[in-house]
């Protein structure tokens, strides 16, 4: 069980294992730290290659220049694993890192691995959720329950504001 997080909070550390499709060592390791001087968009999404969270990493990428100009990283992070990623990226021509969060562990830090219904059933699965972290590693703004449609504005608004009352 986790607490909630609230923004203000310290961002929870992690350390997960990714598939970067910009960089030559494409698969590593990287954490929480590997972020620090930067703002970090942590977003969490349910399943590689389904509709919604396809649309979500495809507009993330076709915004990623916009975020580095705001030196912002954007990273997406899942359950499923680093070959299932690795068709992800291929297969849409993503730009964005995708974390492998096979062990929950990052998800549960986070409180985004929670109890769903559909058509009827209960089970466990990750909310659509997104984090928005400061250069310094502290949440500075959560989204759940994300709409993909006018999510990125969402983020690059606030982005916008905070960095502008720095």
């Amino acid at each position: 069980m986790t607490t909630a997080l609230e923004i203000g909070d310290p961002a929870p550390a992690f350390d997960l294992t990714l598939i970067d499709p910009t960089s030559a060592e494409r698969e590593r390791r990287v954490s929480l730290g590997d972020f620090a001087g930067k703002y970090l968009v942590l977003y969490f999404y349910p399943r590689d290659n389904t509709p919604g969270c396809t649309t979500q990493a495809v507009s993330f990428t076709e915004h990623l220049e916009i975020f580095a100009r705001a030196n912002t990283a954007i990273l997406g992070v899942s359950a499923d694993s680093l070959a299932s990623h690795e068709k992800f990226i291929e297969k849409k021509n993503l730009g964005i890192m995708l974390g492998a969060d096979e062990t929950l562990d990052v998800c549960k830090a986070y409180g985004v691995w929670i109890e769903k219904k559909m058509y009827g059933k209960t089970f466990m699965g990750i909310q659509r959720s997104t984090f928005l972290i400061s250069p310094e590693g502290r949440l500075l703004q959560i989204w759940n329950k994300v709409k993909i449609k006018e999510h990125i504005d969402e983020i690059r608004a606030e982005l916008a504001r905070v960095q502008s009352a720095n």
